[in-house]
């Protein structure tokens, strides 16, 4: 079998947390030192944002538009363009 998941406090997790807030880089070059998993770093960073959110806010609400409503409306603004130059196209042509 494999090795079991390290287990590591509060104290060193709040600290990775802080050290990646304070230099600003990625999770992969803070992860090389201590040894620990970037995946395990980055879903700390968004457990202590998403604590720290205001209550009125939903932490878990992602931040911006969803990909899927702007991939429509990007769909929907090019078929509307095309329609309007197919449009013009036969207005200009006698029939």
């Amino acid at each position: 079998m494999g090795r079991p998941s390290p287990r590591y406090t509060a104290e060193f997790k709040q600290r990775a947390v802080e050290l990646y807030r304070e230099r600003g880089c990625t999770y992969a070059e803070l992860a090389r030192e201590p040894g620990c998993d970037a995946g395990g770093i980055s879903d700390r960073v968004k457990r202590a944002d998403a604590a720290g959110a205001a209550p009125d806010r939903n932490p878990f609400q992602m931040a911006g538009e969803p990909r899927r409503p702007r991939r429509e409306n990007d769909r929907l603004r090019t078929e509307n363009e095309m329609l309007l130059k197919a449009g013009a196209f036969f207005a200009g042509r006698r029939l």
